[in-house]
């Protein structure tokens, strides 16, 4: 499959016309359904592909944010070898008490995993947290950039980052 012929087929089946509230709260009139691709067995295989392309090469576990980036660093994971890590948004509190879970071993360096950046608020609050957790997290991979401000927040952080796709490449199909 071609990227242009994965943008389409990812645009077919998760790209969403309406009113829909974004975790950042701006109101957008349309929303790329992440779960519809995730769950699709061949578009999974074939952003993990993509995804996979993207690691640097350098780095000891792949970290995938709830819920979203999960399925994806799972795929990375499998197509990579590099074992895969739960990042929670909050620790839990009970059990464990992990805010990572998968048994991640102390200052690993972690690539984070997540499906779609918008302002990337969720982003930058789990490298912290990652990070306060005594993790090195230098490289951020997404499948959708949406192209509002959220590279540039993951930039500030000291991070890289990449994506499979923008929003305007999206948009071109």
């Amino acid at each position: 499959m071609t990227k242009n012929e994965l943008i389409q087929q990812i645009r077919d089946v998760s790209y969403l016309t309406g009113a829909f509230k974004l975790r950042s709260g701006t109101i957008s009139n349309f929303y790329f359904d992440k779960y519809r691709f995730e769950s699709n067995p061949q578009l999974l295989n074939a952003v993990a592909d993509l995804m996979a392309k993207l690691l640097p090469t350098e780095f000891d576990g792949i970290a995938g944010l709830e819920l979203g980036g999960i399925p994806l660093a799972t795929a990375i994971s499998l197509k990579s070898g590099y074992p895969c890590y739960f990042v929670r948004k909050e620790a839990k509190t009970y059990g464990t008490c992990n805010l990572i879970e998968g048994g991640v071993k102390e200052k690993s360096r972690l690539v984070v995993i997540e499906d779609v950046i918008t302002t990337a608020g969720q982003v930058c609050k789990s490298i912290e947290q990652i990070r306060a957790a005594g993790h090195v997290v230098e490289h951020v991979i997404a499948v959708i950039d949406r192209q509002a401000g959220g590279e540039e927040k993951i930039n500030a952080l000291g991070c890289s980052f990449a994506s499979v796709f923008t929003l305007s490449e999206l948009e071109s199909v």
